[in-house]
């Protein structure tokens, strides 16, 4: 499981729409250069390679190097990491909801007694 500090990085750089938009077009075309991931974004390359950076701190995408290119690519792995965060909090929530369900179906009394108390 990912530590508290590289979810965090990770949710900060995925709370960005532009970055987003990088990783999805990473994910559907491919490895990009900067030019390329840079095209239909109506910025600078400079700030477009300031997202990358953010995307590559949090472990989201990786360079490489391709002769004069330095191809940009996702890592899904750390994706992954993150889904299975995402799983593990919805489990811990989905058993408390079941716990909580099963308490109020074995406890009509316990809801009729608070419902009288907000009436008074």
């Amino acid at each position: 499981m990912q530590s508290v500090q590289s979810l965090s990085n990770t949710f900060a750089a995925l709370g960005d729409e532009t970055r987003l938009a990088i990783l999805n077009r990473l994910a559907t075309e491919g490895d990009m250069t900067v030019q390329e991931i840079a095209r239909p974004f109506a910025m600078s390359l400079p700030a477009v390679s300031q997202h990358l950076k953010v995307l590559e701190r949090a472990g989201l995408i990786a360079r490489g190097r391709d002769g004069q290119k330095r191809p940009c690519r996702l890592n899904p792995e750390r994706l992954a990491e993150t889904a299975l965060w995402f799983d593990h909090t919805r489990a811990a929530w989905d058993a408390r909801f079941d716990r909580l369900e099963r308490f109020l179906m074995q406890s009509p009394s316990a809801l009729s007694t608070a419902s009288k108390g907000e009436d008074q």
